[in-house]
């Protein structure tokens, strides 16, 4: 077996699953930030999947204000642990400080892709979901995306019906990632 046969399927796995598991904990942020309804069966497998962890972390971490500081703390411990997981596969040694920018522009590329996706799946539901038909996910993408696309909506001219507001919503989210990202990966 070659030197690093397992390395890609390892570092692989390390993405997936830490990815997946900080797409659950960031939605949970969001789900805070967008105030989503308890009672939604999606909303209902977010807080059952992070409880245990939130929980035990509230017993040292405050809420400030109306953010749940517990859970933001474990979305950085999840992004920082896949990144120091991830960096034992490479070569050259990184400090505590570039571990933390990357762990930042994870943090960062993350709710980057959850808005864009989230507004993308609006646009696509808004296009196939039958008028009068209910989809649990339709309510708690709306009210996600709705901070960012009503000050747009307001600044864009009447089209005649056309929303082009998600259009610009993904134009705004992506230069506002070509113009971050650079500054929190700069020594790369």
């Amino acid at each position: 077996m070659p030197n690093g046969y397992l390395t890609q399927p390892a570092l692989f796995l390390i993405d997936i699953l830490f990815g997946i598991y900080m797409v659950v904990v960031a939605l949970r942020i969001i789900m805070q930030w967008a105030q989503w309804e308890y009672h939604n069966p999606l909303v209902q497998i977010i807080i059952k999947v992070t409880q245990a962890p939130v929980k035990l972390l509230r017993e040292f971490i405050p809420a400030w204000g109306k953010w749940d500081m517990a859970t933001i703390v474990l979305l950085l411990v999840t992004a920082f642990t896949k990144i120091m997981l991830i960096s034992l596969f490479n070569p050259v040694a990184l400090n505590f400080i570039i571990l933390f920018q990357l762990t930042l522009a994870d943090i960062f590329s993350l709710f980057i892709t959850l808005f864009s996706a989230s507004i993308i799946i609006q646009v696509i539901l808004s296009w196939v979901q039958p008028h009068g038909s209910y989809n649990p996910i339709t309510p708690l993408i709306s009210s996600m995306n709705s901070p960012l696309l009503r000050p747009i909506r307001q600044l864009l001219p009447d089209m005649g019906g056309l929303d082009l507001s998600p259009l610009v919503a993904l134009l705004g989210l992506q230069l506002f990632s070509m113009l971050v990202l650079p500054l929190l990966t700069v020594p790369f």
